[in-house]
């Protein structure tokens, strides 16, 4: 077996949205850098390549536009609260503050100098329920989604008037990181389209490799049990070589500290991807906070679920239930107005930067998506009757599950609610009250619509499973990057973005306010980059 031998400054491991910032900013200080990643280069760009694309600032323009006053304070008490820190916690807390004093100079001001332009409108996600969330909205949009993010710095990288001083090499595994007198000086690996072997020698080595999350297994065994146990089924929504090795390495023959892994941002509304790429593929529902929730035998949840307020709950309380599945009831008016798919692949409009097809679909609804998932998509079913439904919904599970009385009570007993114009008696019905009255989301949720109306026919049932996406922990860093042991650092080694829980092993806590993983990527990526400039 041949050996190809390189050398360069700094090698960086991961070619995801932390890995090509780092290796940008790198570029900018004149040092050479070899990017090694493990995917296609039709893939360069990670996960974040097929995101939705938006991230968690504070104190904007956007916000100030939209009526709504932010601060450091306020969005450090919000992330605190929803974190649930532990007593040992001290650098991912440190972490934490570091993000949002940071977020908005080193992150939104300078996306916006290189071409990023966010939405006007900012969403408010993840309000929370037992433990409050956003105060104030802070998810922004990137005009382009994640597609048009990755797109936009991987032009700057290519034609940075000092790319020649970076080497990309695809669809290469790394195996081993290589250490001389206690100090990382590189890595070394396998060349996957011809199996040939590699080593790097370098001054420095920055992992950006991702989480767990593509591997389902793992997913399992670092499992939460505060979540109860995990599913047979959980859909990968995860980059196929999120894996961990490298953390496996680095922590087995480094003794890096790895934390937090049983940490993870799991969604609720996972579907087949009826196209897959990769086995087990799933893809991520934005769940219409109009339809009915109902756990797999047909009963609805009270108090019942809605997206929007607190995504670790939705998955707790599903993963609680005997069947860890669940559907989500609903119509065609519904489904048009409300339906959507988390990432770039299902959002053209906006990957495209198509301004009139966007304002159309937010005006009118996106009728050629729901088309599509209901002909093609084996997660949906569709009647012109209740009876109907429960029958293709018991035959889609194969088992009779489903009390096709008690079901039918359950949606017309939420339908008279609204028929008495009583927006108040149901916890859902609140719920959209408090949603509407945001611009960003009234216009994208239906005015308190009943479920079986013959005037929105047909009906839709849609079986939902836990996906698995990002990982919360990782290995543990201080606010340089550097790569903690249990007493010390480790020389040479840095790590970034979800590899190292996006800051200091899992600065989210147990949960995110949504839009810091690109944000905390972006971040993680210029510090670490101007930490190895500095030595």
């Amino acid at each position: 077996m041949q050996e190809t031998i390189y050398k360069t400054d700094i090698v960086v491991v991961g070619g995801g949205l932390a890995g090509i910032v780092a290796a940008y900013e790198l570029l900018e200080n004149n040092k050479k850098v070899i990017l090694i990643d493990r995917d296609v280069p039709e893939r360069f760009g990670g996960l974040a390549k097929e995101s939705f694309g938006g991230m968690f600032f504070v104190d904007t323009p956007q916000q100030k536009f939209s009526g709504f006053k932010d601060s450091i304070e306020l969005a450090l008490k919000d992330w605190h609260s929803y974190a649930g820190f532990m007593e040992n916690d001290k650098w991912p807390v440190l972490w934490a503050e570091q993000y949002v004093n940071l977020c908005k100079e080193e992150v939104y001001v300078w996306l916006r100098k290189l071409g990023i332009r966010f939405f006007p409108i900012v969403h408010w996600v993840e309000r929370g329920l037992e433990q409050p969330g956003n105060s104030v909205p802070r998810f922004h949009m990137v005009w382009g989604t994640g597609y048009g993010l990755i797109k936009t710095l991987i032009n700057r990288l290519s034609h940075h008037e000092k790319n020649a001083g970076i080497t990309n090499l695809f669809r290469h595994k790394v195996t081993d990181i290589e250490v001389s007198n206690g100090t990382v000086n590189g890595v070394s690996g396998i060349n996957e389209t011809n199996g040939n072997a590699f080593q790097i020698d370098s001054e420095f080595v920055i992992i950006a490799t991702g989480g767990i999350g593509g591997s389902i297994k793992k997913v399992k065994e670092n499992w939460d049990a505060k979540m109860g146990t995990p599913p047979e089924i959980i859909l990968n929504g995860s980059h196929q070589y999120a894996t961990g090795d490298l953390h496996e390495i680095v922590h087995n023959a480094l003794g890096a500290e790895v934390t937090h892994l049983d940490k993870m941002w799991l969604y609720a509304a996972g579907v087949h991807h009826h196209k897959p790429q990769k086995p087990n593929h799933g893809l991520s529902l934005i769940p219409p906070k109009s339809a009915l929730w109902f756990n797999a035998r047909g009963v609805r949840f009270m108090p019942p679920l809605v997206s929007g307020f607190d995504t670790r709950y939705l998955v707790e309380r599903i993963c609680h239930q005997q069947e860890q599945y669940s559907w989500q009831v609903l119509n065609i008016k519904i489904a048009v107005k409300e339906l959507a798919v988390s990432g770039s692949e299902y959002n053209t409009a906006i990957r495209n930067k198509d301004i009139f097809r966007f304002l159309k679909d937010s005006l009118f609804g996106n009728k050629a998506l729901v088309n599509e998932f209901i002909s093609e998509n084996a997660d949906f079913v569709v009647a012109d009757t209740i009876e109907k439904l429960v029958l293709k919904m018991n035959n889609l599970t194969g088992n009779n599950y489903i009390d096709g009385d008690k079901f039918t009570r359950a949606i017309l007993a939420y339908d008279a609610e609204i028929e008495k114009g009583d927006f108040h008696s149901d916890e859902q019905l609140r719920k959209i009250n408090l949603v509407r009255q945001n611009r960003g989301d009234r216009i994208r949720t239906c005015r308190f619509q009943k479920i079986y109306d013959k005037d929105a026919l047909p009906l839709i049932a849609i079986r939902e499973f836990i996906l698995s996406r990002k990982s919360l922990g990782g290995i543990q860093t201080d606010l340089d990057c550097r790569v903690l042991t249990k007493t010390a650092y480790i020389p040479g080694l840095y790590a970034i973005g979800e590899a190292a829980g996006f800051g200091g092993g899992g600065m989210h806590g147990i949960r995110s306010l949504e839009g810091t993983f690109l944000g905390g990527c972006v971040l993680n990526g210029r510090l670490a980059a101007r930490a190895v400039v500095k030595g």
